[in-house]
């Protein structure tokens, strides 16, 4: 066994043995905690989440728009910094997936991936689109007049109604026009260091105007980022407004007149199917058994690994009933592990330990990928024969597995069925 995979798995054992330790220290005692009360905190704590998102993608929106007011390195930068704090808790958000149909029917605007950045702007010359993608490579920036199989769309002003008749153009999901990963794009630039320790290097002289303007169209870049972010805002301010509190119609008001069991179904659903399905199957499994950087989630940033860790702790939240908001303002309340404990005290603990035990695998990931001597990120990671990238991303695996079987468990003990969402 090479010394570096030796080292790995023994930092993932002593940090989950820590972990599993500090499950041990058990909570106060739930008094009587009613599946209403859980619910009810389920919605503040959405919606929590949600307005920090909101808060966020603005801030990103204003760095955007100052950034491109005078293009400077020091601005790019800024602004993909912004981005990178946005997408903390959009992360956490994503475990209201799988169960909540007014996300479900609205999430693909947002954060749609792996996506054909050729739609978009400028590709190296070796770029391959999706196999019979009509929009892998129109480039919307530097084409005004675009022709579609005959049909000729007129693209000459960059807006909302045209980003937005773009994204997923012709039925394909490659065709991302909006969302994090298109302004994620736009920001950094196609990742062309394949397995090698690099993000994408997009110049700030991309939105430069007059003889600073590097590969052309610095003006309709500019306003198609502009657009993006303005969309991206839009977007969650419509979520933002499902989840507000004492309104006389919305999704919040609509859910909490629901029975409360098919709610605490849906919070289960949407718990097992991103631990499992999503984050276990689509984010890590496909991209470690594929050795492919296309299947990387936020492969233009380098920023992966806390795509995925936030997609855990989001998991962690929704069970335990809390939200560390951005500004340090910790949310709790009556959560699914107090009616757990309620009813058997044993599986409950069973279920925070296995929550522990991925969240210390998720800090392995995120460790590795920042640290300050030879970081490895989840691209590196997941190349061909990489034994330290087995090691840290087969733990995580395992690690879902035993957690999304707790969570079964946990459903289990209450007498919830997490597929009977009444949808």
């Amino acid at each position: 066994m090479p010394a570096l995979f030796r080292h790995v798995v023994a930092l993932l054992a002593c940090l989950t043995l820590t972990s599993l330790v500090q499950a041990e220290l058990k909570p106060t005692p739930a008094k009587n905690i009613e599946a209403a009360a859980v619910v009810k905190h389920y919605a503040e704590l959405v919606y929590a989440v949600y307005s920090d998102a909101e808060s966020s993608a603005r801030q990103l929106q204003m760095q955007i728009d100052d950034f491109l007011a005078a293009p400077s390195q020091a601005g790019l930068i800024a602004a993909q910094q912004a981005w990178k704090t946005a997408r903390i808790p959009y992360q956490q958000s994503e475990v209201f997936r799988f169960g909540n149909p007014v996300i479900d029917d609205w999430e693909y605007q947002l954060n749609s991936w792996p996506l054909d950045e050729g739609l978009i702007d400028y590709v190296a010359d070796d770029y391959f689109a999706a196999l019979g993608n009509i929009g892998g490579d129109l480039n919307v920036i530097a084409n005004p007049s675009i022709n579609l199989g005959g049909e000729i769309l007129d693209a000459s002003i960059i807006n909302s109604d045209l980003l937005r008749s773009l994204h997923e153009l012709g039925g394909s999901a490659a065709n991302v026009a909006t969302g994090y990963h298109a302004i994620e794009f736009l920001l950094w630039g196609q990742d062309l260091h394949g397995h090698k320790l690099g993000a994408g290097e997009r110049p700030h002289t991309d939105y430069s105007l007059g003889s600073q303007c590097s590969n052309g169209n610095c003006d309709r870049r500019a306003a198609y980022l502009h657009t993006a972010a303005s969309i991206l805002v839009e977007d969650l301010s419509y979520m933002v407004k499902q989840w507000a509190p004492n309104q006389a119609k919305n999704y919040r008001k609509e859910l909490l007149s629901l029975n409360s069991q098919i709610v605490l179904a849906r919070m289960f659903n949407g718990m097992g199917s991103l631990s499992l399905g999503e984050l276990g199957g689509e984010r890590i499994k496909v991209s470690l058994e594929a050795n492919s950087t296309e299947d990387e989630h936020d492969c233009f940033s380098d920023n992966t690994h806390w795509s995925h860790y936030y997609n855990g702790l989001g998991i962690e939240n929704v069970y335990l009933g809390r939200y560390k908001r951005l500004d340090g303002q910790l949310l709790t309340g009556p959560a699914l592990s107090d009616l757990v404990r309620q009813a058997n005290p044993e599986v409950d603990a069973k279920t925070r330990k296995t929550l522990s035990a991925t969240m210390a695998s998720l800090k392995v990931l995120s460790d590795t990928a920042e640290a300050s001597e030879r970081p490895v990120k989840f691209d590196m990671l997941i190349a061909e024969g990489n034994d330290q990238g087995e090691a840290i991303l087969s733990a995580i695996l395992n690690a879902l597995v035993t957690q999304t079987r707790a969570i079964e468990a946990a459903a289990s003990a209450i007498n919830i069925d997490p597929t009977a969402t009444g949808l």
